[in-house]
Formats: C-alpha cells, structure tokens, sequence
C-alpha cells in the first residue's frame, strides 16, 4: 500500500478516483504545525532555533497518517508545487520522523500543475526529493514575519496604546495606504478649461472637436487658465468659418494581455467581478481541486500561485483549436504567442493559470459550479483562450481643422476597429477610466472641406487628487515595487481591515487613524523597516535563498543584529516625545485649517488651551493642554458629533403642542435629540439617533418621531394587552406583555401595524428564545462536506457549519453572501479554535478577579472597623494610669 498525502479533502477525492486501489490519499488539511502565538518561538540566541507546535485538530490528523504510513510501502508527498506545499511536505516528514514511524518506508515528493488523471500520473513516474533550498526560504521567511511581529507589537502597545500589531508586508502595505491618503489631503485642486466645438460637414454628419492651438501656439492643460482665458478663445473660433486642412489616417494594433498571475487574476476579478484578493484565492482554489462533472472529478484550472505566464505547448496547441472552432480560422494567429515572465524568483514562476482543458466552455461546466466559481472560470478561460487570439486591427484619424484667418486650430480624433480580433472575446479592465474621445467614430473627411459651425462650448475642469487604492490598484502597486509576494497578498489585505487600520469606501481603502498614528509611528522611529526600497531589498534575499544562494541563518543574524539595535534605542522613548513627533506629522490631518481662518488648535471649550493629541488606555484622542482644569476630549478626526460638541445644542425647532425646544446635543453614548430643559433633579425627554441616521440629515421632523417613541400600535387581538414601538439597546422592537420582538430597521418603528406587529411576536414565539432564523441555505461545506446556513441570530446575522459559526463582517448584506464566502468566514473561525471553551475561559478568569476582588475588599473594610473600634474603646479599668489619660 502506498499512502499519498495532499493539502484538502476535495484534492483528496479527485487523486483517489485516479490512482485506484493500491493507494490510500489522505489529506493534511493544510499546515499541521505552526509557531505557538507567544515570545520564544523563535530563538535568535540559539541560531534561530523554531518551536513548533500542532493543535488539536493536527495533532490527530498526524497521528491517523502516521498509523496509514506504518507498515505501508511507500509515503508519497503530494502537497502543492510551492514553497507552502513543499513547507507542508517537510513539516509532515518532520513529525513522521520523530514518532518513527517511516521505518522501511521509501519516501517520495511529487508535483502537478493541476489535478488531472494526465498530470497526477505523470507526476508519479517523476518522484523527486523534498526541495531543502524551497524549505531554507519558508523557515526564513516565517523566522522574519514572526521576529518583526513579535517583537514590534508589544513596542507599539507600550509606546501607542490601542494599536493592535505591526508586520513586515502589513505595515508597509498600510503606509502606501496612507501616504496615497496624505497625498488626497494636500492636494490643491487647479482649475483649467478646454474648448469644444459641435460641426458637421456638407452631409450634415457631427463633427466634435477640441480647441488644439490658438494664434499659432499649442495649448497645454492649464494654457486656458479661468473663464477669461475660454471666452477670449471662444471669441477667436467664432470670427470665421472653419475648414478641414489635413486628414491622416495610420494604422494601429492592439495585441492580447498574457495569461494570468496570481497578481494579475486578483487584480482583474477585483476590477470585473467585485471580489476581494482572498474570495478570489478561495474560488480559484475550488476550481484547481475540481469539480464532478458527468460522472468525472477534474480539476478546472492549473495551479493559481503562480508568477509564471507561459502555457505548455501541448495546451497552447488545444487552445488554438478552441479559437478556430468557435470563432473561425481568422482568429487564430500564424504563429503562437510567448510571452515573458517578469517574475523575479525563478522557483515560483510555474505556468501561468490557465484552464486544465480548453475544450471545457464556461457554458458548459456552469451548471456543476457555484455562482463565484462559474463567473471566475469564465474569466480564467476567456483571458486564456483571447492571450492566444490574432491582434486587433484599429485605423485611428486626426483631423485639424482651422478659422479662416488661422488664429485658431481644432483637433478631431476617431478610431475605427478594422478587426476585432481578441477583443471579441476579452478585454481588460481599468482600475480608474480614462478619456476615450480616441474610441469615436467619425465621418469621411477630405482637406479643403468646408464644416459648419452649430455650437461652441467652453468646458471648467479642476485637475483631481490621486484616486484611493482599490483592491486591484494596492496589488499591482506592491507587485510594482516587489513589497510581498501575489499568494500572500489576500491574508495581508484582510488583516489591515480585521484589524480595522483601514476599511472601504465604495472598494477603496480608506485608512482608519489608528492606521494612520501606527504609521506615523513607525514613520518616525522605524522608518527603514517601513521603506518601500528595504522591503524591497528583503524578498529579494529571500528569493537568493530560494534559489540557493545565500544562506538562510546568515540573513536572519544580519537582519537581528541592526533590528534589535533599533528596538533598544526605542524601549527609553518617553510616550511625551512620541506625542510630540505624531503631533508634527498628522497635524494637518487632525487639525485641518478652519475655514474662518481661526486658530486650529483653540480648545472651544475653555478658549485658553491648546488641543494635541494624548495617548489614554484605549487609544490616542485629543485632549486641552489645560487638563485637568479643562476635560475637553474628542476624537482624533473632527466627526458631525465632535462639531455639535463644540458648537453647543443645535436647536432644530419648538414642538407644536408644547412649544418646547427641541433640540440636537451630543453625550456620552452619542447624538441624541431633546425637548425643552428639566427641573433640577429631573430629566428632560430624550431619544437616542439610530445608526442608520446621518447627523446632518437629523431634522424637527424627525426629532418629533422620535421622541414620540414608544408609540402605541394598538391592542392584541388576543388578549387586548396594548402593543407598543420603540427604539431601544438593541435596535427596534414590538413589546407586548413584557415580551420583546425586534423589528428589521428604525423606519419600521414609524409605520408598524398591527398585523405586523403581531405577526412579528408570534415569529418570535415560535422559534424561542436564542434561535436562530436561517436566512439563507449555502450548500456543502467542500472540507467538512456539511451544509452551510446564513443565519440571524440574537446578536446580527453569522454563517455556521458543523457548529462552527461565524459572525459575517459589518457591511456584509446576509442575502448575498456566496458559498466560497462563507467557506473562508468558517475557515477562519475555526483556525481560532472554540469560541464557547474561549468564551468560558474568558469567564471564569473574569469570576475569579472579581471574587478576589472582593475578599480583597471585605479584609480591608475588616481591618478598618477593627482599626476604628480599637481607636474608640474606652480604657479597662485596671490599664495603667498613663494608658487611662490617653
């Protein structure tokens, strides 16, 4: 018996079905060890010695396979063609070693490019030995990420309270983020103007055209500075008529992008499909471990880590048959096309991702397939097929036409597609559009033709900021300067938001300011490991290991020696010269120029201070230099709320039955509107705002709803008991009898019937306190082969499987949450381990401070009366006479 061992249950199934009996395939279910999460781990006074550890989960996992791998023939190492893979194969190896369980065992590493019962056998006759060198980079790269982890978090959490954690890629990744943010805040926007002209010619066809040249000058961006500047143009294109002076026309071509990357697959299903790097990751996983289609598991795609964009010729020859099949000889080029890989690490750069069989039409395969995994083979296979496709042919026009006294040039320009070649298939996405008057078509046009002038129209610009990183335009930005490698980018992009440094706004990041202040930070006292030209410089040591190079402990007592020195020189920093520095570098951004001119940094409170950043328990915020005698906070970024703060009660209007004011204030736990003003010792009427509601938009209109809460809705066809609306802790409710329902949004408060309401209590019946409402069914699990549920609980909505469940992210709309979603929320969650063990944990440890707590307290309220009654107790009658007169 042979024992095969692989990353996943799914790659699993499909090698079994080829490999038949005489072969047991196991699954290792990714890595089975890792570095504990604590200080030591790693040991730089041991030569970097690593200790290693598997949960639970692993550990039987290890122990089922060492029990298949007794007794068997063979051990065949079959985990991915990468540097993760070959880490996997080592790390199993290692554990097998030490329970001696290889004893007459031959061992074995084999790689694919993709999972077909072609390539698995291939790969079978063509064993090799386990990659040391591929192994030598893992262990340095993991070594450096948990070195700089584990050591510049806990400086960032003594120096800058609140911050969360620092990583080699993370926090580099973050200040591209933030320093694009810099840009946006100081930039000034500059006005400009352009001319166009609506024509036509002697066949009434439109003509437009743009102001070129005036009075024998071309003009530049900013040539037509203000309005003046356009009316004096516009004046010198309506003295004359215009004619056509010349016509050329060039042919263009437009050639096929190549295959993808793993780079460039995230990049453009973030552009065209809307999927973040790691849905991406995970959908493309799905397709490379396979599917059942008609009765046969194959694997869809090739391997999707790749720097790599050649495709085998065997593949390139079925692809050129795919395009004259469907789209006709014309399509297929005389030659096929090669292209070059960029990729500086020669071990990494596989074939590009391409489908494992060509014939297999997205149409085709759509029905065995969830709705990501169809629209990304779709994609996959369409930019696969077009990168071997015949060029377009494109003819592009220039037409300069003049007034009759030549003070003033127009310019037209058309294309036309002549052939269209791959882009009937394909083309390639934008992350930010750009002008496409180029694409216009225009009419026959010959020098000396006269053009009729119909309308004249001067058009204001202001040039724009730098637009935010999407999720596309980061990953080409940090492939473009080598920070990172493609297959990590998904986990370092969703750490900066697990960790809320940054979040999106219509796909695009915006840094949160504890990202910017942990930035500023690192800007500060350890600006080399955040250099975008020093990252740079550390992959491609990594890489020299990977490639045999350079050996593996030398970098890393190199990088130690100069890293640790920094760490020391910070340990004495006092958190006064931290403030001072963050003060410096983020003083435009937290206290921005105000538009009366004042002074910024005035504390509105006592009118005498000034307002910096301070550094408290739970994060930094702005504070008056005259604490203690001023307690004016806010936060770092002037918020609606800070600005109602300052500026005092907003009143918004006088309630028609009372005449009271109304009006808009801010507290502890937020906005929240008032009417009129309480006797002392009593509280005015008050109402929270609900989230959902913009400050801004918070009118006399809506003040009144809400102050008016609870409202009845009326009498319970029951029992006659009243029903009442209202907003409360947990969002919106229907009470009747003492029992609560919540309502889906605050609007519903407003307009709820009686129907509703009732039907709403009787739903909440019948399900029972702390049932879930299941909202949407998923499908299987592909690694527990479980269903998956999107449910509303108590608490908001959360995926579960298995009993492992999962909160879903803020934002998130449960309704269209996808399969290959969920999978990676439940994945996530379940690397965390238990949450009810955790949970409990966290509550026992919680039970035992307070328990200590309070005998600690009950001794000292002892010791005190005892204290008191000895100091009060009258001398006894046979106590010395100097003891008496005390």
């Amino acid at each position: 018996m042979n024992v095969v061992i692989v990353e996943s249950p799914a790659k699993a199934r499909s090698i079994n079905k080829y490999l038949g009996p005489g072969y047991k395939v196991l699954a290792s279910y990714g890595h089975v060890r890792d570095l504990p999460s604590k200080d030591g781990s790693v040991d730089p006074d041991h030569d970097f010695a690593m200790t290693w550890e598997a949960d639970a989960k692993s550990t039987k996992r290890l122990n089922d396979i060492a029990k298949a791998v007794k007794g068997a023939d063979k051990l065949i190492l079959a985990t991915d063609p990468d540097r993760e893979g070959e880490a996997i194969s080592w790390h199993v190896l290692e554990v097998l070693k030490k329970k001696k369980a290889l004893a007459d065992v031959a061992v074995e590493r084999v790689v694919f490019n993709a999972i077909t019962k072609k390539n698995v056998l291939e790969a079978m006759e063509h064993p090799r030995g386990l990659d040391e060198e591929l192994i030598d980079a893992y262990l340095a790269r993991r070594a450096l990420d948990y070195l700089v982890g584990f050591t510049l978090s806990p400086v960032l959490w003594r120096k800058l309270p609140g911050s969360r954690s620092a990583g080699r890629v993370q926090s580099v990744a973050l200040r591209i983020i933030c320093d694009r943010e810099l840009e946006i805040e100081k930039f000034v926007p500059q006005e400009y103007w352009s001319v166009e002209a609506a024509l036509q010619n002697a066949r009434a066809e439109p003509v437009t055209a743009r102001l070129f040249a005036l009075h024998g000058e071309k003009l530049d961006k900013f040539t037509l500075a203000n309005e003046d500047d356009a009316k004096r143009a516009v004046a010198a294109i309506e003295t004359g008529r215009i004619k056509v002076v010349s016509v050329e026309s060039k042919p263009a071509r437009r050639n096929p992008q190549p295959p993808f990357t793993t780079s460039t697959l995230q990049q453009e299903a973030a552009r065209k499909l809307g999927f973040t790097a790691r849905t991406t990751m995970t959908t493309a996983q799905r397709l490379y471990e396979g599917a059942d289609i008609d009765g046969e598991t194959a694997g869809l795609i090739t391997y999707m880590r790749t720097d790599g964009v050649d495709i085998t010729p065997e593949a390139i020859g079925d692809i050129r048959s795919v395009i004259s099949g469907e789209h006709g000889g014309s399509y297929v080029p005389d030659a096929p096309r090669a292209y070059k890989t960029k990729a500086k690490n020669a071990q990494e750069a596989h074939e590009a991702i391409r489908p494992t069989d060509p014939s297999r039409l997205p149409k085709d395969v759509k029905s065995y397939l969830s709705e990501d995994q169809a629209k990304l083979y779709d994609l996959i296979w369409k930019r696969t097929v077009a990168s071997q496709m015949e060029s377009a042919r494109l003819e592009q026009t220039t037409v300069d036409m003049t007034t009759a006294d030549g003070a003033a040039t127009l310019r037209a320009t058309g294309q036309v597609i002549l052939f269209d070649g791959f882009l009937k298939l394909y083309q390639e996405g934008r992350d930010d559009e750009e002008d496409e008057d180029g694409a216009k078509k225009l009419p026959k046009l010959a020098a000396g033709d006269a053009l009729t002038l119909n309308e004249i129209t001067p058009n204001q610009h202001f040039t724009q900021p730098p637009p935010r990183f999407t999720e596309a335009s980061l990953v080409k930005k940090l492939e473009e300067l080598g920070i990172g490698r493609p297959s990590t980018y998904a986990s370092t992009l969703s750490v900066l938001r697990d960790r809320q440094y940054v979040h999106m706004d219509r796909n695009r990041f915006v840094p949160e300011d504890k990202g910017r202040l942990v930035t500023a930070f690192l800007e500060s006292f350890f600006s080399r490991y955040v250099e975008y030209d020093f990252t740079a410089k550390l992959e491609d040591q990594l890489d020299d290991i990977s490639a045999g190079k350079l050996e593996w402990k030398a970098f890393l007592r190199d990088f130690w020696k100069h890293f640790t020195g920094k760490v020391e020189e910070i340990q004495d920093l006092r958190i006064t010269h931290v403030l001072d520095a963050l003060n410096e570098i983020l003083g435009p951004h937290v206290f921005p120029p105000k538009e009366d001119g004042s002074e910024p940094r005035k504390c509105p409170a006592c009118d005498s201070g000034q307002l910096s950043l301070k550094v408290g328990r739970y994060g930094a915020f702005v504070g008056c230099s005259n604490y203690p005698d001023c307690s004016f906070t806010r936060q770092l970024t002037q918020s609606d709320e800070d600005a109602v703060n300052e500026q005092g009660p907003k009143v918004l209007g006088y309630d028609p039955e009372t005449g009271d004011e109304i009006t808009l204030r801010t507290g502890r736990f937020g906005p929240y509107v008032q009417q009129g003003e309480a006797p002392k010792g009593e509280k005015p009427k008050r109402s929270s705002i609900p989230r959902t509601y913009a400050i801004e938009d918070v009118d006399i209109d809506l003040a009144l709803k809400l102050l008016s809460l609870p409202r009845l809705v009326g009498h319970h066809p029951e029992d006659g008991e009243e029903i009442r609306a209202g907003i409360g802790r947990y969002g919106p409710f229907v009470l009747h009898n003492g029992k609560y329902a919540n309502l889906e949004s605050p609007e519903e408060v407003f307009n709820v019937g009686i129907n509703r309401a009732v039907t709403v209590l009787a739903e909440k019946k019948t399900r029972g306190r702390g049932q879930s409402r299941v909202i949407k069914e998923l499908g299987n699990h592909p690694g527990l082969d479980a269903p998956i549920q999107v449910m509303e609980g108590r608490y908001g909505p959360y995926a579960t499987c298995n009993k492992i469940n999962a909160t879903l992210p803020r934002g998130q709309k449960p309704e269209e949450v996808t399969l290959e979603q969920a999978v990676e929320l439940i994945d996530a969650r379940a690397a965390k381990g238990p949450a009810k063990k955790k949970a409990k944990k966290k509550k026992a440890a919680k039970k035992k401070t307070a328990k200590k707590k309070a005998a600690k307290k009950k001794t000292a309220k002892k010791k005190a009366a005892k204290k008191t009654a000895k100091a009060v107790k009258p001398p006894s009658e046979d106590a010395p006479e100097d003891q008496a007169a005390e």
